[in-house]
């Protein structure tokens, strides 16, 4: 859809300032015209009238010719003189005019110059390609103490505010992870410990098994926890990469999973190339892939994995799944922290339910997007799409 053309704040405040100006300039010249044709019409009947009384003392009749006369030439002084004042006013009008509105175009620059810094600094902000990772900019608007100030003062404000909550809680996810890995390191060598003892009985074995895998998923979650939290910083190291490396590599490492679960792996990797961090990207792949895979029909579901360059440049990878079909509606919540298909929020064997949002952090964290639709007979098609190789996303 073509985007329509707008009006800026500035062109519009210059044509206010010139329309009112050349408005009060017409109204002047109107004023002055009425003002002048009334001084010229009284200037010719004192005329007039002091040539009938000199005629009158010296005994003569006025001749008509000469009052005819004296009236043409009224006339004829009065329509040039009118013609002169509005014309050579009307040029005057009209160059005072322009260069007034060129004034008011340069004062309604330098008015609206903070308002434009604090658009920039916005812009910057929301371009940030993490959450909360353009926060730390402030507009800082120096100058006299108006409206233009108390606007930037509040955003800077608020934006701080923002920062402060955004930083609180990447702390808050990190360092709770991050306590939570010591005791599950305990738990599991104290199992294992109990596991190989001689005198373990049968029993205690099989228990041990089921607290091992009970404790390799929480295990899993954290580590999808700690993912998360860090793949919403900015990425401040890129290289060059393919995607299809990286399609290639999860394919293979994935394909005995899928294998397991009675899935066909299909691969189609085309050249992608993009810049970031190579194991952020590969783990984009590899969420979508398990994603793809766990989430399945079971016997004869199958899972699609695409590369491909797009023709603007963009990388692209594509993954699609049979799998239960999936209302539109419940497409947007796939993307929060531990949502799943329905009303399911529990930590299952299937995951912790943090793939896609770890794929969508990571996505925009290298200036990229993901888009998800699902599929007419069930399963669900996910789109990452990545800036053309070279190009690096705006920092915040």
């Amino acid at each position: 859809m073509k985007q329509k053309r707008r009006i800026t704040l500035r062109a519009r405040l210059t044509l206010i300032y010139g329309g009112l100006f050349f408005a009060a300039g017409i109204v002047l010249l109107g004023v002055t015209h009425v003002l002048f044709a009334q001084q010229l019409d009284r200037g010719g009947d004192l005329s007039v009238h002091s040539e009938s009384s000199s005629d009158a003392s010296s005994g003569r009749d006025a001749p008509s010719d000469s009052l005819t006369w004296v009236a043409d030439e009224q006339k004829r002084l009065h329509d040039a003189a009118t013609a002169s004042l509005i014309t050579q006013g009307g040029i005057a009008l009209t160059l005072v005019g322009g260069v007034a509105a060129g004034f008011g175009w340069l004062i309604a620059g330098r008015v609206l110059a903070p308002l434009h810094r604090v658009t920039d600094t916005a812009r910057r902000i929301a371009s940030a390609p993490a959450a909360g990772r353009g926060l730390h900019e402030r507009i800082a608007l120096d100058g006299r103490d108006d409206e233009v100030k108390d606007l930037a003062d509040s955003f800077d404000l608020m934006v701080e505010q923002l920062d402060r909550s955004f930083d609180g809680q990447r702390r808050f996810v990190a360092n709770a992870s991050h306590e939570l890995r010591t005791p599950l390191t305990v738990g599991r060598a104290l199992v294992e410990l109990a596991m190989h003892r001689t005198t373990a009985s049968p029993d205690v074995k099989r228990l041990g098994e089921d607290l091992l895998a009970i404790n390799d998923r929480h295990e899993r979650l954290i580590n999808g926890l700690l993912l998360l939290a860090g793949s919403e910083n900015h990425v401040p190291e890129r290289q060059s990469v393919d995607l299809a490396d990286m399609v290639t590599h999860v394919t293979a490492q994935s394909t005995p999973e899928a294998e397991k679960a009675g899935i066909t792996l299909y691969e189609e990797a085309g050249q992608a190339p993009t810049t970031g961090d190579a194991l952020l990207l590969e783990r984009i792949v590899q969420n979508l892939v398990e994603n793809g895979i766990r989430h399945n029909s079971g016997d004869g579901g199958w899972v699609r994995v695409t590369s491909r360059t797009l023709e603007d440049g963009r990388a692209e990878v594509e993954v699609s799944n049979t799998g239960p079909e999936v209302p539109p509606y419940e497409v947007p919540t796939l993307f929060e922290p531990f949502r799943r298909l329905g009303t399911e929020r529990l930590v299952t064997a299937k995951g912790a339910g943090l793939g896609l949002s770890i794929v969508r952090s990571v996505a925009r964290a290298h200036g990229g997007n993901v888009t998800a639709r699902p599929r007419p007979d069930g399963g669900l098609t996910v789109t990452v799409t990545l800036p053309h190789h070279g190009r690096f996303p705006p920092r915040g």
